[in-house]
């Protein structure tokens, strides 16, 4: 048998072993209901909630709950775990109430920007996920209510301070 035969044999071999389950990350889905959900802290009329349900939060909470067959497939299940991971650390909606004031304020006026330039769902996410498309006037609708709401936190930030 020659050396590169060998090689893509063990490559081969190598992919094979990775693909048991005990090689996949932990999914993103946590059972208990924490009460800290966005949804607890701040008026989220129902139509933002849902648009930000099904466009933001396989990714920007606690419950991803739309593992596409190719998630079991190693490395990708890897990369979508990572990225999952960073998503929820820039923002998590299932624990958007533990945030300070401060931090909340500035999670709104990111929200706000990324709305605003239709940076989010991330294009990559799209191709596979039609259900999360947002159209211009839910883009808009996100983008000023997550201005609206970022000022009235700062207001109640600006009405705690004493001088």
């Amino acid at each position: 048998m020659s050396t590169r035969l060998k090689i893509v044999l063990a490559l081969f071999i190598v992919v094979l072993i990775l693909q048991l389950p005990v090689f996949n990350p932990e999914k993103n889905y946590v059972d208990a209901d924490t009460h800290v959900d966005i949804t607890d802290k701040y008026e989220v009329p129902m139509a933002i909630q849902m648009d930000l349900y099904v466009a933001c939060y396989n990714c920007h909470s606690n419950y991803t709950e739309d593992y596409p067959w190719y998630y079991n497939i190693q490395p990708v299940s890897w990369w979508m775990n990572g990225h999952i991971k960073k998503a929820k650390q820039a923002l998590n909606f299932s624990e958007f109430a533990t945030y300070p004031p401060d931090t909340a304020a500035k999670k709104f006026e990111n929200l706000h920007k990324v709305m605003k330039e239709q940076s989010m769902p991330l294009k990559s996410y799209l191709l596979l996920h039609d259900e999360a498309k947002l159209t211009d006037d839910q883009y808009q609708h996100i983008a000023d209510w997550a201005k609206e709401t970022q000022k009235k936190v700062e207001n109640e930030i600006d009405s705690t301070k004493t001088f």
